[in-house]
């Protein structure tokens, strides 16, 4: 859809809503109940068996953690020290239920072969020789390989779930939880530093992703109690559902599960039906809206917002897109509506028309997956998705997916993304519930502060205001919210704040990203510049001319010479149909800095011209969004 020619009379309101450059934090109050939290809720450590098959023998969870509370630590690969630039508040450590902590524990511990029988204990002892020379041999990415699903139907593959070749491979995976859970109540420091217990559900038949992270606000007390369900003992997300709802009757356990990479799901993420084929019911959808309140939008293997195919008339889609299956023999990308966040939030609109509830009815954050077992989405400082990546040469190779075939490399990586939590404290407890009520956004990285309310009666007073928090909770809803029918012939208004990362670049630009869908059940989507830097103005088609591009190719320099710092803006739907149920999110934009890899580039002495992929980027902030309901 064209972006809207905006009537003149709209153009010169908003342009006169106090677009202000005032402090690099957002403010704060009494009036202001909550506090803003950054943090990784994936993040895996040399207990998920892939990241220790590709060199991290060593970044274990209490690594991870140390990294994440500023620390310096020592990479697993090349034996640095290294340290993030800027703590986290909190940090989950995901590794993977299946063989959680086996390939670990087999080569510090070996296998338990006390009450094995012969053909057992002799068959562990060969998996011992076996991943020993592997790991000696650094032969880990091929291993690695070989664990991959092979080509054949998804829904074939769903319903025969893979069993574990590894006897005790379960008593190891006991065995490890139990540590890690005690690891993290040991560096969980409420109000401080929350560390958050969980882990990965890795369901990918035949190489269509449906993984989800899983977390809890308990403690180890509780999460003693129970096993994380893995894939090898379902594919199928509704049967995680279930577990969840069970375990959590039994248990007194809450549960998040945020579905991630979407992008790669070959459309089953957000499908209109379920991976066993059945339509949505409302039963069916209020389940997945119970447990799976937020999406994972972005991180390290690409961008999952929305791409060109699907909003063919926004000039920022197609960004950091990873068109790369994990399987052994992937076939060509080829992506579909039930990949992408926008196309999915459509979708549930349409769903809920026919069945009455709406299943992605969900918010939005980003994480890393790195498996470095550090949380590094920083662009300069960016140590990628497997170990080996820490060293600029390794970049430029191909991860080899099976004999013949060869994946993405270190430069297709995305060095992204962090959840941004609008939580009363910084507890477990708090952040399961900002999750809950999906106050939470994304980004690619960078820090950029946002808020934004939902309401009929907001205006330049309240743009303008010093804290908008106080009028935005007492006269609408926040990210993440629903609004009802306001007044006859009224439109909402949202009352936006945005605020440079304080250490990082300009803003470029503020938009609202609209969808919609009309009587005839059709869906639609609208981009509108709400608030921009500089002295440029809106063509007649509403669009915007690029805000200009300050990197330095032969340096990695940028300048803040360009873009605002900060942008207050309350901004009116001017098409609203109150018949008409919708979502609205916010995206912004910085200016253009440099990508990790034109950093390599610089290093190795390359022109980044010939590099795979572009040398600069720009970083953006997706927020969770409000909906409208007749």
């Amino acid at each position: 859809m064209a972006l809207l020619a905006l009537p003149s009379r709209w153009l010169l309101s908003t342009l006169c809503l106090s677009i202000v450059c005032l402090a690099q934090a957002f403010p704060s109050g009494a009036e202001d109940s909550k506090q803003l939290l950054w943090g990784d809720t994936h993040l895996h450590s040399s207990n998920s068996f892939d990241a220790y098959l590709n060199r991290n023998m060593s970044a274990d969870p209490a690594t991870a953690y140390r990294y994440a509370k500023g620390l310096p630590v020592v990479h697993a690969y090349h034996r640095g020290r290294i340290q993030i630039e800027t703590p986290l508040d909190f940090l989950v450590v995901s590794d993977h239920a299946e063989y959680l902590g086996v390939m670990r524990h087999i080569i510090e511990r070996g296998i338990p072969s006390d009450d094995l029988g012969l053909v057992d204990r002799l068959t562990a002892l060969y998996i011992e020789w076996w991943i020993t020379g592997v790991v000696e041999d650094d032969e880990g990415q091929s291993a690695f390989a070989s664990f991959l699903p092979n080509t054949k139907s998804v829904e074939a593959a769903a319903a025969a779930p893979q069993k574990s070749i590894i006897p005790n491979s379960d008593l190891i995976e006991r065995t490890v939880w139990q540590e890690a859970i005690q690891i993290a109540d040991e560096f969980n420091e409420p109000g401080k530093f929350t560390a958050l217990i969980g882990w990965e559900w890795s369901s990918i038949p035949s190489g269509a992703n449906l993984h989800r992270v899983v977390f809890t606000s308990s403690g180890a007390d509780v999460a003693s109690k129970f096993q994380p369900f893995s894939s090898s003992q379902s594919m199928y997300p509704e049967d995680l559902w279930n577990w969840l709802d069970e375990t959590s009757k039994a248990t007194g356990a809450e549960f998040v599960a945020i579905p991630h990479n979407s992008n790669i799901s070959k459309g089953y993420m957000f499908d209109t039906k379920t991976l066993r084929g059945a339509p949505y019911t409302e039963a069916m959808a209020r389940k997945r809206a119970r447990w799976e309140p937020v999406v994972e939008a972005t991180q390290i293997k690409g961008d999952s917002e929305t791409l060109a195919l699907f909003s063919p008339e926004d000039p920022f889609a197609d960004f950091e897109t990873y068109p790369h299956y994990i399987e052994q023999s992937p076939g060509a990308y080829d992506p579909k509506p039930g990949d992408y966040v926008r196309p999915a939030l459509l979708r549930g609109l349409a769903i809920e028309e026919k069945i009455g509830f709406n299943p992605y009815r969900f918010g939005l954050i980003g994480s890393t997956d790195s498996h470095t077992g550090m949380a590094s989405a920083e662009e300069p400082n960016f140590w990628g998705k497997f170990p080996r990546d820490g060293i600029p040469e390794n970049k430029a190779r191909r991860w080899r997916m099976s004999e013949g075939a060869s994946g993405p490399s270190g430069w297709s990586m995305s060095a992204s993304g962090l959840a941004a939590v609008w939580a009363e404290e910084n507890t477990r407890q708090a952040i399961l519930e900002a999750f809950r009520r999906r106050e939470v956004y994304a980004t690619t990285g960078p820090r950029i502060g946002a808020r934004v309310f939902g309401g009929w009666d907001f205006g330049e007073v309240e743009a303008a205001s010093p804290n908008i928090a106080k009028v935005g909770y007492a006269q609408g809803v926040p990210m993440g919210g629903e609004l009802a029918r306001g007044p006859e012939g009224g439109a909402p208004t949202f009352l936006v704040q945005v605020m440079k990362d304080p250490k990082g670049a300009n803003l470029d630009r503020v938009q609202v990203v609209k969808g919609w869908i009309d009587a005839a059940d059709k869906t639609h989507e609208r981009v509108y510049n709400v608030a921009w830097s500089g002295s440029r103005r809106l063509d007649s088609g509403g669009r915007l001319a690029p805000v200009g591009n300050t990197v330095d190719p032969t340096t990695g320099r940028y300048t803040d010479t360009i873009g605002s710092a900060q942008f207050a803006v309350a901004w009116t739907d001017p098409e609203f149909d109150a018949e008409q149920p919708a979502f609205y999110y916010v995206r912004a934009l910085q200016i253009p800095t440099p990508r990790h890899a034109l950093y390599d580039a610089l290093a190795l002495n390359l022109d980044p011209e010939t590099l795979e992929g572009p040398w600069w980027i720009q970083e953006r902030a997706y927020t969770s969004p409000i909906w409208y309901r007749p």
